[in-house]
């Protein structure tokens, strides 16, 4: 079979398809033959190796994640085998770009019939984060959300996700104003360009009692200002650090009566798990009834692996990029 591995840091030419044998299925796991792979921004900046800074290190060689959907072909050891044939989406931590995959079957989301690649792609991870983190933020119905990166997986789905919970006014930032009719399309009331100076301005130009609820996967400079932004008891939910700057949010910009959180999908999973399986069960449902939608910028080869990469890294991507087999 294919995979895509890499064995230097770099950039995206570093990416190397190679013959590899069929990898067998452990104890609990599963082996899918993989028909669509959502690649994932973070692997971007793993790819890029030290001079990402810490928090993106892996060692060599580089074994990509991705969200593959596909059959399963085989179980391993006490693993049920009914799951033998059945279309599922799983959030694949290691050589997710490859023509068969094998991931733990606990976290298997069985995609209905009816439902295309791309809206089985957000089932295991963008679909439950955008969810999550909006509920991490205690969102409640008629309040105000900025919603940072929000033209890219993740972030247009919580557009999304913030509607459909009930929110009065989301402010989508993006880094374009070509974005802007595009995240307006997904449910966005305003629309703001992050790389503007003045983009807080526009924020609360938009939302002038202040934000209630910010998602940010950011970090660095922009979580700062969006701790500003917030109204007083407003909540922010920080969930990447895109930005490559983790560094923290001063103690006294939180004492006017706003709070900080962190959220991250693995350790729902450890710590709630059953609230994590209802997430993926409620993004399923609204992707099915077509009130969750998944836009698709790209659609590539397998062997276009370094391509999907160009793009992943390009500000004027908007929505999922998809490998096939």
């Amino acid at each position: 079979m294919r995979r895509v591995r890499y064995y230097e840091y770099g950039g995206p030419e570093v990416l190397r398809v190679e013959e590899a044998d069929l990898p067998e299925p452990g104890p609990g796991e599963v082996l899918i033959r993989a028909g669509a792979i959502g690649a994932n921004f973070v692997d971007t900046k793993i790819r890029t190796g030290p001079a990402a800074g810490a928090i993106y290190q892996r060692p060599l060689p580089g074994r990509l994640t991705g969200d593959v959907v596909g059959t399963v072909e085989a179980v391993g050891p006490g693993t049920d085998p009914a799951l033998v044939g059945r279309r599922v989406a799983a959030l694949v931590a290691e050589d997710a770009y490859a023509d068969h995959v094998v991931t733990e079957a606990a976290w298997l989301a069985e995609v209905p019939a009816g439902l295309d690649d791309a809206g089985a792609s957000i089932l295991p991870t963008a679909a439950p984060v955008a969810l999550a983190t909006l509920r991490a933020g205690r969102l409640a119905p008629g309040e105000t959300v900025l919603v940072h990166a929000a033209a890219g997986v993740i972030g247009h789905l919580a557009v999304q996700f913030a509607k459909l919970l009930g929110a009065g006014t989301v402010v989508a930032a993006v880094g374009s104003p070509d974005k802007f009719d595009f995240v307006r399309a997904y449910g966005a009331d305003a629309a703001v360009d992050h790389r503007a100076d003045d983009w807080p301005d526009q924020v609360r130009k938009a939302a002038p009692r202040g934000v209630d609820v910010v998602l940010d996967s950011v970090g660095g400079e922009t979580l700062r200002q969006s701790v500003d932004l917030l109204a007083p008891q407003g909540r922010a939910v920080v969930y990447g650090f895109a930005g490559g700057d983790f560094t923290g949010v001063p103690p006294l910009s939180l004492v006017a009566l706003k709070s900080l959180t962190g959220f991250s999908l693995l350790a729902k999973r450890a710590a709630a798990p059953e609230a994590a399986r209802q997430d993926i069960t409620e993004a399923t449902e609204h992707a099915l009834a077509g009130r969750l939608r998944t836009a698709v910028h790209a659609q590539l080869p397998l062997t276009d692996a370094a391509e999907a990469h160009r793009l992943l890294e390009d500000r004027g991507r908007m929505g999922r990029v998809l490998l096939v087999p």
